[in-house]
């Protein structure tokens, strides 16, 4: 045991001394701040002003100013023709052209299918989203009248409906669902396992080969066993991800309060200039209300289980990248094996997709099972609520999974770790498999 701790020391301290692992533990939390944060900033941000020349043949838009953002200026449709009216968009300094065409017919349906906007760059979807809603609501107007309809009276009559979802559990209140911050939540977790896992488990894959290649490997396994050297390797650059985990989430929390503080109080100074102006009530901030929602979700449950699938996961992949490492000579030798390997990740993060349209369906709670899809399935499934029972049964299949690919593991790497200038097959590593001892 004390030679496995020495192990594990020596493993840890190399790398946590690296300047990778410090501009990494630095620059991760900045950068997942700031992945939380952007989406609302960009969100809050409108585009504009822009300014739009409009050849509107069919007379639909009415000669409507636009808005703050989208100024609408039109051509006189009886001087100009649609090549004339591009050329002069092409020497002005507007950002789009709209030409509405007419139809011979007065068909509204022509002009719904052959508008056409043109942009001296890309259009963006903001733009494409606020003419097209502008001409839907100027077409349906115009379609309310020819039946005889007020389209005022159909307004007031429109229903404007907005449902607020909760989520009732067994023996509890009735709570607000927050799917999407349930959604984002989760994916972010289940991603940062699949980067976890993948990440160190490399580093123990490259270890041993540079040990390896090396030859210092004869030198340790004079003095320690080859399953010694492997689980003293996997726990301690193990516990450099787990050291780097808590770092981030630390000093990530503190920026987001801090951001999220100073984000609030210019958005809650825009509020009241909003009441004192109209005399209304301002709507809630979005960073308050992004706040709320996230104080909704155990965060202690979530960050708890993922300290434990990082560390189930980290020793099942790390064990069998041990594995890949101890059977070649060099790295280019490792594609053959990594695929089977990796395969297992990769649908994982493939299905996140399908696991959070449905964290509840069949397809989830079996990839949630599974050992070696579990650690990333489960994570993306648990802000969601997972029920006490599945949440043991995924730990306890986990554990079960690692302790047998380390054994497996374990068989390959004693054999493999001392093996020189010979290419591996997948026959030869089960002749390796069936040794004894």
């Amino acid at each position: 045991m004390n030679k496995i701790l020495l192990i594990i020391q020596r493993e840890f301290s190399s790398r946590v001394r690296k300047k990778s692992f410090l501009v990494m533990t630095i620059i991760g939390p900045i950068l997942f701040a700031g992945l939380m944060i952007a989406p609302i900033l960009l969100a809050s941000l409108p585009e504009g002003p822009k300014k739009i020349w409009v050849l509107d043949e069919a007379y639909i838009l009415d000669h409507d100013k636009g808005s703050s953002n989208y100024t609408l200026n039109y051509f006189p449709p009886d001087e100009l023709d649609l090549d004339a009216a591009k050329t002069v968009f092409e020497e002005s300094e507007y950002d789009a052209f709209l030409y509405i065409p007419l139809s011979e017919t007065g068909a509204l349906d022509y002009i719904q299918r052959n508008t056409l906007l043109y942009g001296k760059k890309n259009v963006s979807l903001n733009m494409e989203g606020y003419i097209s809603k502008l001409m839907e609501g100027k077409i349906a107007n115009k379609l309310l009248l020819d039946l005889g309809v007020n389209p005022e009276v159909v307004a007031q009559v429109k229903p404007n409906v907005s449902l607020k979802k909760f989520s009732l559990g067994e023996g509890e209140n009735a709570q607000e669902s927050n799917t999407e911050i349930k959604m984002i939540t989760g994916y972010t977790a289940g991603f940062f396992i699949y980067f976890f896992i993948f990440l160190y488990s490399a580093q123990v894959m490259r270890g041993v080969i540079e040990e390896k290649s090396n030859r210092i490997i004869e030198v340790i396994i004079s003095s320690v066993r080859p399953f010694q050297l492997m689980m003293g390797k996997i726990i301690g650059i193990g516990s450099v991800g787990i050291l780097q985990f808590i770092i981030w989430v630390v000093l990530s929390l503190g920026l987001f309060q801090g951001a999220s503080h100073f984000l609030l109080k210019d958005q809650m100074d825009t509020a009241t200039m909003v009441e004192a102006k109209t005399g209304g009530v301002a709507e809630v901030p979005e960073i308050a209300q992004f706040q709320e929602r996230l104080e909704s979700l155990n965060f202690p449950l979530i960050l708890s289980t993922f300290l434990v699938f990082f560390l189930g996961g980290f020793f099942l992949y790390g064990s069998l990248f041990a594995a890949v490492g101890s059977a070649v000579d060099n790295e280019t030798d490792t594609q053959q094996f990594m695929l089977p390997v990796t395969i297992p990740l990769i649908l994982a993060i493939v299905m996140a997709t399908n696991v959070i349209e449905n964290p509840d369906g069949p397809i989830a709670f079996w990839f949630s099972m599974i050992p070696l899809t579990s650690p990333i399935i489960m994570m993306i499934r648990i802000p969601f609520g997972v029920a006490p029972w599945e949440l043991a049964l995924s730990i306890g299949l986990l554990i079960g999974g690692f302790i047998f690919t380390t054994w497996l593991a374990g068989k390959i790497y004693r054999t493999g770790i001392l093996m020189y200038g010979k290419k591996v097959s997948y026959k030869e590593l089960y002749k390796w498999l069936k040794y004894k001892g």
